[in-house]
């Protein structure tokens, strides 16, 4: 995350929101047992061989659970440090790379992306008019190449010389660039030997010196023969009511789509550098990536559907929106929970990360069976934990000048005696609300309510919104009101109603 800058009327050095519920480990830690039964009760349902699942808190990985085996012939049970392909959730890393090299001054987002592969410039896009194909389409699934689950999964192995040969002839469209979104597999090849080109290295090497190795992942691993046989996860299939093995590809030029072999424990710490980027604050940035762009990376930047059916495991119809971001796809549901994450499948895996940002907290599953449904397991184990543990988002401090201008403002009330000269309110302030009906409208609430008894504190909205209420003998006020981006901030706007007592 980026150093976050002020305005100097709020104040020199920003403290970030924290968690101040005192039970809060505790009521999670409460929560486990009945998460152990969800994944279990499903890996049990659909046949998995084995799987491991972990939760991590604030950046921590507090619970983990397994269940089967790596390799069912010789019953090697599943551990922490057993070792998983993980497929698509390869792709964020990628991501991650290319944005590394973005901050670095040496590409641009917008780049066309036949500035760094030429062959692109060979294949004939799907209209006349269409604009050609940049880095930040690829990273979103904008850029125009058709959905390409299984095809793309069974490239894994392809070479650099392949793949040279397959971009000679022109590739097929489905969409025109940055019209619509359509998951592409293709386009995270591409990203991965756009970084090849731009940092010199091959993409693999780039990502293990940059990424892999800052964090402390040092089990992680591209070739499945460089993994130790005792930790390594094998593939199955589940058919005519057994297991049968998957053959595991090597690694290749889609790697860089869904190559990577990594445990829980190691993956870990990448789901803790994404909860490092929330919130925005003042401090040490210390990387592999900034938390600005770690930010950037979970922006929804593709639209990409809408469930207005969707229902959690208990029962509760909540609608959710979709998107793509860079590399990892992006969910808000009907409470405003922001859902962060990726999922991944390939023959003889299935994987899953979410967190949570504003909450802190986030659920890792591995399991090896062919496109194991893993993803189905991410959503209603959150929700779990927020609402078993009781769980609330970060609680936003007040700034500076939010608790000012309440202090201001209430001492106006209800009369709003010299409101004009105060100095308080910005200067389209009493062209949009007449003095004489504020007058009216506020004398009248607090008559109803009767003696105001205490006025709490401003509950912000964010530095420069908020809303508190005033406690009355027979009701409260909620008083809310947002104010300018000038230097320094004043009320723009302003509301009073009555609240349930």
């Amino acid at each position: 995350m980026s150093t976050a800058r002020l305005l100097p009327a709020l104040a020199q050095s920003y403290q970030p929101p924290v968690f101040t519920d005192p039970e809060r480990t505790e009521n999670i830690e409460a929560v486990f047992l009945a998460l152990d039964k969800l994944h279990k009760d499903h890996a049990e349902k659909n046949h998995f061989p084995g799987f491991i699942y972990g939760v991590v808190v604030d950046g921590k990985l507090v619970h983990t659970m397994s269940d089967g085996y790596t390799d069912v012939d010789k019953k090697l049970v599943i551990t922490p440090q057993s070792l998983f392909r993980i497929a698509s959730m390869s792709k964020s890393f990628t991501a991650m790379a290319i944005l590394q090299l973005r901050d670095a001054g040496r590409l641009n987002l917008d780049d066309h992306a036949d500035q760094y592969i030429p062959e692109l410039k060979k294949s004939q896009l799907l209209t006349t008019d269409s604009s050609p194909i940049t880095i930040r389409q690829l990273l979103t699934h904008a850029a125009g190449f058709p959905e390409d689950n299984p095809w793309g999964d069974r490239q894994l192995d392809v070479t650099d010389e392949e793949f040279a040969q397959f971009l000679q002839k022109p590739i097929s469209f489905s969409n025109a660039p940055g019209v619509a979104y359509e998951y592409s597999n293709l386009g995270f090849a591409l990203l991965g030997q756009i970084v090849k080109k731009v940092s010199g290295k091959p993409y693999q090497q780039y990502i293990n010196e940059k990424i892999l190795e800052p964090l402390g992942m040092t089990h992680t691993k591209w070739e499945y023969d460089k993994a130790p046989a005792v930790q390594l996860a094998h593939g199955y299939r589940w058919k005519d009511g057994k297991w049968q093995e998957v053959p595991l590809l090597h690694d290749g030029v889609y790697g860089a789509m869904g190559g990577l072999i990594t445990s829980l424990e190691d993956f870990s710490k990448y789901v803790a550098l994404h909860q490092s980027a929330w919130p925005p604050r003042d401090g040490t940035d210390s990387g592999p990536l900034k938390r600005s762009s770690l930010r950037e990376m979970h922006h929804p930047w593709n639209f990409s559907g809408m469930n207005s059916q969707y229902t959690y495991a208990s029962g509760r119809h909540c609608g959710i929106a979709t998107a793509y971001a860079y590399g990892l796809s992006w969910l808000r549901d009907c409470e405003g929970r922001v859902v962060v994450g990726h999922s991944g499948g390939l023959p003889g895996f299935g994987s899953n990360w979410r967190i949570m940002p504003e909450y802190g907290i986030g659920v890792i599953m591995f399991a090896n069976l062919t496109y194991a449904s893993t993803s189905s397991l991410g959503m209603p184990a959150l929700d779990e934990l927020v609402v078993q543990a009781r769980l609330k988002p970060r609680s936003l401090p007040a700034s500076a000048i939010l608790k000012k201008h309440r202090q201001q403002l209430t001492q106006l009330l209800p009369d709003w005696k010299n409101a004009e000269a105060s100095g308080l309110f910005a200067e389209n302030f009493f062209d949009d609300y007449a003095l004489e009906a504020l007058q009216k409208e506020t004398q009248s609430l607090f008559k109803k309510v009767g003696k105001i008894k205490n006025v709490q504190e401003i509950i912000p909205e964010n530095q420069l919104r908020g809303s508190y209420l005033l406690e009355g003998e027979r009701g409260n006020l909620k008083i809310s009101f947002t104010l300018s981006p000038e230097n320094e901030p004043l009320i723009q706007a302003f509301q009073i109603k009555e609240e349930p007592k």
